[in-house]
């Protein structure tokens, strides 16, 4: 029996605060900063033959850095990642440089990759020599793609031959896939040994791996035979064998399958951890709760991002920087939106026998968007879970129109009363009830079309859907409305 990573001492980790009490960190670590700079200012007015004047400025820098130390020391990593993601370029420099050594592996790990890559650049070469070289071979290949290539050959002459060839397996998988997120740390035993030897194999080692849930039993060619749950370790007799209680029925994962398809996996399961077996069945890895979790939150913040047409950027970015990422959807939005216009133009002759219309046309738009936008949502959920095939798509299609066209039927009924009701005409209000149902199945088509079609293509279906949503219900709304108004009003 062996595990697959020497046990290494575990760091000091500090008292973790919870989400509120980081807020109140960033808060003081804000203030400090504010008052050290007000100090700076106010000795630069001072007067040039004042000879006190840089003694004073260099005694509080030293003290505001002082209990700026203090309070970082007292944080955990994740919370000091908060911080630093959450101040302008300049300041996160300053703190960064009072951030223990210590920490400054977790916090590179914690940190997003637009925060990171900052960070990397503030350090010298021996600082991401000595923060890398105690990463486990995983950690490591999430930061290789951030290193410079030189401190990635350095930290490599510090492995063993063993976490070479991990490290150099981890960078080998794309990115969205289990290989590049699982772990090699795991605990592994034969199955002709018993329980009694196990717990004695267990109480050797300085601590279990993060999140061990299960031991995975092997022969000795490393090929998965079962796994080992550690509930039924601790409550079965020690004279047992692991082969008569371990679990032959198990989900594994492959190296290349999507790291997406994991996260729904543990989410359908309620799994805390997973194997990762290659082609021929060997037990090469795991993934863990810890690294599902993150797989999920990315994918949610892109997905947010996507859906308003953005790239993740750095929230004090340059001016220019944020340019290149928000213009070209922006400037595509102007495009639609002047279509939309030009489209409402070309019945200036309706909108001006018939001047209450340009009060209702928004209506008709807004609420076909709406619409849409709820059909998009769940159908770009449901393809991020995988429920979408080939053979329920058409059915999926026509249950959105028809729920579509219910909802629809109601909420027509409700404008039409309130068109009636400003411009006591029935007929006005028949064509805004007429024009609402079009346009809201309008919005439902495109919220499914959209999203499909993008995957189809292998494109993230949110990116930039909300815009050509826009586009569609306000151009073919105000198209339906004054079309419809221009044939039975005049």
């Amino acid at each position: 029996m062996t595990q697959s990573a020497a046990a290494q001492k575990p760091p000091a980790t500090p008292r973790r605060l919870d989400p509120e009490d980081a807020q109140i960190a960033l808060a003081e670590v804000q203030e400090r900063l504010r008052r050290q700079q007000l100090v700076a200012d106010l000795v630069h007015r001072q007067e040039e033959g004042d000879a006190k004047a840089p003694l004073v400025e260099d005694l509080v820098h030293r003290q505001h850095e002082a209990e700026l130390k203090t309070l970082l020391d007292g944080l955990h990593p994740a919370d000091i990642a908060f911080i630093l993601e959450s101040l302008p370029k300049d300041e996160r420099q300053s703190i960064w440089k009072l951030v223990s050594p210590e920490h400054d592996a977790d916090v590179l790990l914690e940190v997003e990759d637009w925060v990171r890559e900052s960070l990397i650049e503030a350090m010298d070469r021996q600082d991401l020599v000595a923060a890398t070289g105690s990463m486990d071979a995983d950690e490591l290949a999430d930061l290789a793609p951030d290193l410079p290539p030189d401190v990635v050959a350095e930290v490599q002459k510090g492995l063993t031959e063993e976490e070479r060839a991990q490290l150099l397996e981890a960078m080998g998988y794309p990115e969205d896939s289990v290989g590049a997120i699982m772990d090699f740390e795991m605990v592994r035993v034969r199955e002709d040994v018993t329980l009694e030897v196990v717990l004695r194999y267990l109480r050797r080692l300085h601590e279990l791996p993060d999140h061990t849930d299960q031991i995975f039993v092997v022969d000795r060619q490393d090929k998965l035979q079962g796994i080992l749950p550690l509930s039924r370790l601790l409550v079965s007799e020690p004279e047992t064998e692991v082969r008569a209680v371990m679990n032959s029925d198990f989900l594994a994962l492959n190296p290349l399958d999507s790291d997406a398809d994991a996260a729904g996996a543990f989410e359908r399961y309620d799994l805390v951890s997973a194997p990762v077996m290659d082609d021929q069945g060997r037990l090469i890895g795991r993934v863990t709760i810890a690294d599902v979790v993150d797989v999920m939150r990315e994918d949610s913040q892109e997905q947010a991002l996507s859906r308003a047409g953005l790239q993740e950027e750095d929230i004090f970015a340059p001016v220019s920087t944020a340019l290149r990422n928000r213009a070209p959807w922006l400037l595509f939005n102007l495009c639609t939106a002047a279509t939309a216009s030009f489209v409402a133009s070309r019945f200036e002759g309706t909108v001006s026998q018939i001047v209450i219309l340009a009060f209702l046309m928004s209506i008709v738009a807004g609420i076909g968007g709406n619409s849409g936008n709820q059909t998009m949502t769940l159908i770009i959920r449901a393809l991020a879970m995988g429920r979408i095939t080939g053979r329920n798509l058409w059915q999926l299609v026509k249950r959105e129109l028809f729920v579509t066209l219910l909802v629809g039927l109601c909420g027509s009924v409700v404008a039409a009363l309130f068109a009636w009701v400003i411009s006591r005409s029935l007929s006005i209000a028949l064509v805004m009830m007429a024009a609402m149902i079009c346009n809201m199945l309008v919005g439902a088509s495109v919220g499914v079309l959209v999203p499909m079609v993008r995957a189809r293509f292998g494109k993230d279906p949110a990116m930039g859907s909300s815009v050509l949503l826009t586009f569609a219900t306000d151009s073919l709304g105000f198209f339906i409305f004054l079309g419809l108004a221009t044939i039975f009003l005049l």
